[in-house]
Formats: structure tokens, C-alpha cells, sequence
């Protein structure tokens, strides 16, 4: 496939256990971008690793469903990852963890637009050399790079280890964009400026840091912007990062027809990150990573 979006990482079932109650969603910070950049219309393949059982199948359903394509080599033997909450009487909950990340390299990349990769896959053994790889090629051949390290740092227990594997991708990346949680368990202590300094610094064009409901900074060459949070009414904060992410992508490389991945003014800034958490602020809006589509952000701006 030409042009459009590659995404590579994990996809995974979240299930949740409550009251006896079971239920599953399709989950993993790769798979929701994937979904939210298919969902405003860019033509998206996902590469992954997801198992030929029902938990697979979900997936592949409800990323089939907006038009998410995944690749064929991203099927496997082994049983798809799943993240177990039990839920206790008073609330809380208990996590227990069944994940692998170990796919198959993808020999022929087509012509993307933009490769983006994150989270797990570009962190958990042994998949992350997959991961690299992909981009490593992607970026030689003209694809601008995207990355979002959304790590999880329980199941990434390394900081040495991971804090190199994370510049080696958010420095060969055009956009990096972090959570304000990412960018305290990578670099602690340290300022939001700090951190975007670092990345631009270090060669990103476009580097933003996620702060929940306290909004984005955004920063590109010499600007540096606050994005102001979107109001709304929260049902839950699930897969309100990817939101921003894949909006950001799009906002930035596929609305207006292209970008070049150099340096942004502070007014492509505003209006790309202000699109971002628009997205944001629609996801969380209703339960679940349920990113919204490009007609419903049309209907957002109008209403702006």
C-alpha cells in the first residue's frame, strides 16, 4: 500500500472481572492509534502479533470494523496478550498480565506516509528489534517516523535498558509525543521544558508531552505552546492519548495534504494541537477507547 499510515505494536484484549461479570476490549496503544487514524480516514495497516483464537478474532473484528487492514504476518500461534483487571467489591483492582510481543519482521513496508510505532513494541523483547527495524527502513526509504512511548513501566522493568531504546526511536522520530507520566519514569524530575528541549534538541521536529486534564505543551523548532484542555464531561481517560496522538498525526501530515516534517510555526501548533485535543476530549467523552471519526470532528469544529 502507498501513502497512509503503517502502525506497528502491540493489539491485546483488556478483559475485565466484575460482579462475575467478564467482560473484553480490544486494547494496546498501536491498535487505538491505528483505529483513530483509520477512523478520520487515513488509509491504516497495522503490524502486530495476534493470535488465531477468539481473542484474536475480536480484535480483528473490531479493527476490521473501521477499516484498519492488519497484515497478514501478523498472525501467531501463540495466544493473543491480554491484560486481567479483577475488580474487588470496594473498587479496586487487581492486574495480572499474559503478554508477548514477538512478531514476525514485515519484509515488504509498501510506500507509507508516515510509519508509527510505540508502547510494548517498541519496548518488550524480542519484537522491539522488529520494531526497530521497520523503522529504521521506513525512515530510509522517506516515511516520516511517529513514535509514542506510552511505557508501562511495571512490565518494562529495565529504565536503563528502556530509556535506550527510547531515544534511539523518539530521535530518529519527526513527531514524539509523551504522557506527562512517560516523561516522569524516563527522565524524573525534570521540567516539561526540559523534556521538550531534550527532543527537539535531539532532532524531533515536533515533540508534545499529554498532561490529562491539564492540557498538551507542544514544541517545534523555537515555539513552545500550551494546548488548553477541551471541556467535557469524563465517563473515562481510556485512550484519550492515542486520541491526541492519531489526531495530531493527521491534523499534521494527512489534512492539508502533506507536510515535510520540518519545523512548524507557532500557529501550526495551536491549530494542530487544539485538533488533537479536540479528538481527546470526544474519546473521553464515552467509555472505552472509542476514538471519534473525521465526521464527528467536523461536526466538533463547527461547533467551536
Amino acid at each position: 500500500m502507498n501513502g497512509g499510515a503503517l502502525v506497528v505494536g502491540e493489539a491485546l484484549i483488556d478483559e475485565v472481572v466484575e460482579l462475575g461479570r467478564v467482560s473484553r476490549y480490544t486494547g494496546g496503544s498501536p491498535a487505538n492509534v491505528a483505529l483513530g487514524l483509520s477512523r478520520l480516514n487515513v488509509a491504516t495497516r497495522l503490524h502486530s502479533a495476534i493470535g488465531d483464537d477468539e481473542d484474536g478474532e475480536l480484535i480483528r473484528k473490531h479493527l476490521g470494523e473501521s477499516g484498519v487492514i492488519i497484515t497478514p504476518d501478523s498472525l501467531t500461534n501463540a495466544p493473543t496478550s491480554k491484560a486481567v483487571a479483577t475488580v474487588a467489591d470496594d473498587g479496586s483492582a487487581t492486574y495480572e498480565f499474559a503478554l508477548s510481543w514477538d512478531p514476525v519482521n514485515l519484509g515488504e513496508l509498501g510506500a507509507p506516509k508516515i510509519i508509527h510505532a510505540g508502547s510494548l513494541g517498541a519496548f518488550l523483547e524480542p519484537g522491539s528489534d522488529v520494531t526497530n527495524d521497520i523503522v529504521r527502513r521506513g525512515g530510509a526509504a522517506g516515511a516520516l517516523i511517529t513514535f509514542d512511548p506510552n511505557v508501562r513501566p511495571s512490565l518494562v522493568r529495565d529504565s536503563r535498558k528502556s530509556h535506550k531504546l527510547f531515544e534511539a526511536l523518539a530521535f530518529s522520530s519527526h513527531i514524539t509525543k509523551l504522557s506527562d507520566e512517560d516523561a516522569e519514569f524516563l527522565f524524573p524530575e525534570k521540567s516539561v521544558n526540559y523534556v521538550l528541549d531534550l527532543l527537539i534538541d535531539g532532532g524531533v521536529t515536533v515533540a508534545g508531552i499529554t498532561r490529562g486534564s491539564r492540557g498538551a505543551c507542544l514544541a517545534s523548532g523555537a515555539n513552545r505552546i500550551t494546548i488548553p484542555p477541551v471541556k467535557t464531561v469524563v465517563a473515562d481517560t481510556v485512550g484519550a492519548g492515542d486520541s491526541f496522538m492519531a489526531a495530531l498525526i493527521w491534523a499534521l501530515v494527512f489534512r492539508t495534504g502533506g507536510w515535510n516534517g520540518q519545523p512548524i510555526s507557532q500557529q501550526q501548533l495551536e491549530d494542530v494541537g487544539g485538533k488533537a485535543a479536540l479528538a481527546a476530549a470526544v474519546t473521553v467523552s464515552r467509555p472505552g477507547a472509542d476514538l471519534p471519526t473525521l465526521a464527528e470532528i467536523i461536526t466538533q469544529l463547527a461547533a467551536v
